[in-house]
């Protein structure tokens, strides 16, 4: 295996220890990887919909090349909604599995809220991609046992009478008006062409989402610290200042923290006690310059571009799986997406719900406008 220095400037080229194992190995018959970019030389990635916009996070190129139709399957990891966001800046489906349900080496270092999943043109096929991604593994102890279900011989069986909640903003979150619209009408398409009946809920546990995420990410980016003193010029801002806030905080207040986030999380799964799935806004924003953390007309922070996406973090802590579904397009025509979440281990019920949007609400045949 070749050097990498993982597209970050401050580390030095090295031979991974590890080997991958969120896939098979490719065979001479069939699978093949494509896509390892050097971002130093490649600059950034813009959306295919319109250049010199964001696309999303870090798995942004692979849902610009499930939209610009670069291959069929496309592999996304998902810390804070890198999965999500991609999907719903370039409309593209994206899932978000269970925790441990696809297995990674090594394990991230981020007390559990990295996912790995499919960024794909259609539901179908990230149903595929999963089936073959899934399943225990020997380098991943935190890879779930249990064998993954069948998810495209089961993805057209309708769930029967699900339990549907739908919550605009999670009690707190800021959302443009346009893409709260779409959001909108896309949750009616469950009651008027699905024939399921969805009510709008509180979620208590939605405000504490964001102060947890502020904690969490300076202070898993903190071991980066040491780093700075030669790389500082060479890093990005944001980057930096995230760590240097991170370094402020002590391994005290991290467990302290900790008990907070698990207290969390089982707020959020007692919730799944009553409703089946969630509906909400995938992102709070379309796509916005790319050269900016955050929109204009946002309030802006040195390094939390988590402010305009408080949708997601929520559903790493807690590990529910949850998917971004295309659902229309703005006065600009750039995409937005639908998250749909569900409890813990029901991939196939997102899944499922998923397709039974995706076949009222048709969204694949649109491309964007690439020469």
């Amino acid at each position: 295996m070749a050097p990498t220095c993982a597209a970050v400037r401050s580390r030095r080229p090295t031979t991974p220890w590890w080997r991958a194992c969120a896939a098979p190995a490719p065979s001479s018959s069939a699978r093949r990887r494509r896509g390892v970019s050097n971002s130093p030389l490649t600059g950034i990635t813009h959306n295919p919909w319109k250049h010199g916009l964001n696309a999303g996070a870090s798995s942004a190129g692979a849902g610009v090349g499930a939209a610009a139709g670069y291959g069929p399957l496309h592999q996304g990891s998902d810390g804070a909604g890198s999965i999500r966001m991609p999907a719903h800046f370039s409309g593209v489906f994206g899932l978000k599995p269970t925790y441990g349900r696809v297995p990674q080496s090594p394990v991230a270092a981020s007390d559990h809220t990295v996912h790995l999943g499919p960024l794909t043109r259609t539901v179908g096929d990230a149903a595929l991609m999963l089936r073959t991604m899934a399943g225990p593994h020997p380098d991943d102890h935190t890879s779930l046992e249990a064998q993954p279900a069948n998810y495209p011989r089961h993805l057209q069986r309708r769930p029967r009478a699900p339990r549907l909640a739908y919550s605009p903003d999670l009690d707190h979150a800021r959302v443009d008006p346009e893409v709260a619209e779409l959001v909108a009408k896309a949750v009616g398409a469950f009651e008027k062409e699905l024939g399921w009946p969805v009510e709008q809920v509180k979620t208590p546990w939605g405000p504490k989402g964001p102060e947890l995420a502020r904690f969490f990410w300076p202070a898993h980016f903190q071991r980066h610290v040491e780093r700075l003193p030669e790389f500082r010029d060479r890093m990005d801002p944001g980057f930096v200042a995230c760590i240097e806030a991170g370094s402020k905080i002590t391994m005290a207040e991290y467990q302290k923290t900790r008990l907070v986030k698990y207290a969390y999380c089982a707020e959020i799964n007692h919730f799944f006690d009553d409703w089946d799935f969630l509906l909400t806004p995938a992102v709070s924003v379309a796509a916005f310059p790319a050269e900016l953390l955050q929109p204009r007309h946002w309030p802006q922070h040195p390094w939390d571009w988590l402010s305009w996406a408080e949708f997601s973090y929520p559903f790493n802590l807690s590990q529910n799986p949850a998917a971004s579904v295309p659902c229309g397009f703005t006065r600009d025509d750039l995409p937005v997406g639908l998250q749909i979440v569900g409890r813990r281990f029901d991939d196939l019920g997102v899944l499922q719900m998923s397709a039974a949007f995706e076949a009222v609400r048709p969204w694949a045949a649109k491309r964007p406008p690439i020469d």
